[in-house]
């Protein structure tokens, strides 16, 4: 069969032959239609994902949108190694198999799974978010960061703050349902200021895709800003701005923050599976939003170095 091969670390994958998958006890068999590129994705294909099994050659892709042998339509995660989403067939367990609405496309369903998941479970898993809450996505002009600002409004948020490097992509933030939008200037001391003012007003979750110098400033913000004993609950998700930081202790030891991680292994895999079943029975109801790129499988070896985070490219395979 044809797929997206990653032969070596470093080396982005190549349109290649691959061995079929033979289904072994308890798997399904996926001919698969459609599957994205993520930055979870490019980071196993360099070998330097934590969860990145260091095996080569193998299949690239962590999840997509196919068919089983039935017929029936599904969305699909985790295909077992080293088989992955971006072929023509792949193999995965049933639990990782969810049916797909009728009303949802599979390029759309495919797209907006894995960055929509990543918002969902930091709310209802980690931040147990409540309605009429504060939220603050930090790096909200991403696929990702502009999927958890619709995801904020459609669990109930009362307001959502947005933060993002390129002042355009906040204007176009507001339209999917930020109230404030925050730029992340260079000037360290003039964004804690400004970050400062929200928290004055009341801060209850922080979903950050960025970590970096914004993630430094939004907690020692929220620290000297926050209310007594009123925790506010920071989920790290993503490290877009660099992969540490440097945190005055004061800052955890002075306020009631409370600080926790959003992704594999924070989480039980069940429940990430619950989340991205939530996603994507909302996506249409909710009129969730996600641009995407659909390109064939073919073009990846192109594709995969023009990728940006400003949509979402997806592979398309086979036929409809």
């Amino acid at each position: 069969m044809r797929a997206a091969v990653v032969l070596e670390a470093g080396k982005p994958p190549v349109y290649a032959e691959f061995s079929e998958p033979e289904p072994a006890a308890g798997e399904s068999r996926i001919a698969v239609a459609a599957a994205a590129i993520s930055q979870v994705v490019k980071s196993r294909a360099s070998g330097q994902h934590y969860s990145s099994a260091g095996q080569f050659p193998f299949v690239v892709g962590i999840d997509g949108v196919g068919r089983l042998d039935d017929g029936s339509r599904v969305y699909f995660v985790l295909p077992r190694a080293p088989y992955g989403s971006m072929a023509e067939r792949t193999v995965a367990p049933p639990a990782r198999c969810l049916p797909l609405p009728d009303n949802l496309d599979d390029v759309t369903a495919a797209a907006i799974a894995n960055p929509g998941m990543s918002s969902w479970a930091a709310y209802v898993e980690r931040a147990k978010l409540k309605p009429g809450e504060t939220v603050l996505v930090n790096g909200a002009a991403g696929t990702a960061g502009r999927l958890a600002v619709q995801i904020a409004r459609h669990l109930g948020a009362g307001k959502v703050i947005a933060t993002a490097r390129n002042a355009d992509a906040l204007k176009s933030v507001a339209a999917l349902g930020a109230d404030v939008m925050i730029p992340l200037v260079d000037d360290g001391a003039a964004l804690e200021e400004s970050f400062r003012q929200e928290f004055a007003h009341g801060v209850d979750v922080v979903i950050d895709y960025l970590w970096g110098k914004s993630a430094e400033r939004l907690l020692i913000a929220a620290a000297k800003a926050g209310q007594e004993a009123v925790p506010i609950r920071f989920v790290q998700i993503g490290a877009v701005s660099g992969p540490d930081i440097a945190l005055p202790s004061a800052a955890l030891r002075s306020s009631a923050i409370v600080l926790m991680g959003g992704g594999i292994g924070s989480i039980p895999f069940d429940r990430f599976v619950d989340a991205i079943d939530g996603v994507l029975r909302a996506a249409v109801p909710a009129g969730l939003k996600i641009a995407t790129s659909p390109v064939p499988l073919s073009d990846v070896e192109h594709a995969w170095l023009g990728d940006d985070s400003s949509r979402r490219t997806v592979f398309t395979i086979g036929a409809p």
